[in-house]
């Protein structure tokens, strides 16, 4: 596939190297031509950028900015996103009194709120909870069991484009339900990342039945 990833950071590093290594076409967009170029050489992408062309490059687009602008980021290139599959990997996360909360209302997900930016896009939230050095690595790093990611679709044909995108990684795919789901993966989040920064390991919390296939 042809993506274009928007953003310049750890997760567009990491996605996007992990996905040209898969033998997707990825361009990095920017709003720093440096970082964009610098960014494209190191993941092995075929091409930098603008934001705007990263918007228009290929049929899926990853958004890997900071959450609170990712929906302003959706609308500004909304036109050029249109009909293609955007990838959502944002966490609205703060740290809190009590350990790290949710920057959104009850109810509602940065994954949504960059569906009504850009209608005509098909969101998917995918790839926030596991930390961005995880990625770095294929699926089989872990053990005989591929981990699972987590993702919510509501267009069958993104949910098709997010599976081939993590099977290519050697991952494996979870679908978990619609994008009106979606905040439940974000609210996952939050405990995950609070766990991690405490110290803690979120995978004792989910133990395998003993003797389960």
């Amino acid at each position: 596939m042809r993506i274009g990833v928007l953003g310049t950071g750890g997760m567009a590093a990491a996605l996007g190297s992990a996905w040209a290594r898969a033998g997707h076409e990825v361009f990095i967009g920017g709003r720093d031509a440096a970082a964009a170029e610098a960014l494209a050489g190191r993941t092995g992408a075929a091409g930098h950028g603008t934001p705007a062309q990263a918007a228009g490059y290929g049929e899926v687009v990853l958004l890997a900015v900071p959450a609170g602008a990712a929906p302003e980021l959706a609308r500004e290139h909304a036109g050029a996103l249109a009909g293609k599959t955007v990838v959502d990997c944002t966490n609205p996360l703060v740290p809190g009194p009590g350990g790290v909360m949710l920057t959104t209302a009850a109810g509602e997900s940065v994954a949504g709120l960059i569906g009504a930016a850009a209608p005509e896009a098909h969101v998917v939230k995918a790839f926030n909870l596991a930390h961005v050095s995880r990625w770095q690595h294929p699926g089989d790093a872990f053990g005989a069991t591929p981990p699972a990611v987590p993702f919510c679709a509501d267009a069958p044909g993104a949910a098709g484009h997010v599976t081939e995108l993590i099977t290519g990684m050697g991952w494996s795919p979870m679908p978990a339900g619609g994008l009106d789901r979606a905040a439940y993966l974000e609210a996952t989040a939050a405990f995950v990342i609070g766990v991690w920064w405490a110290g803690g390991s979120p995978a004792l919390a989910f133990p395998e039945t003993p003797g389960a296939a």
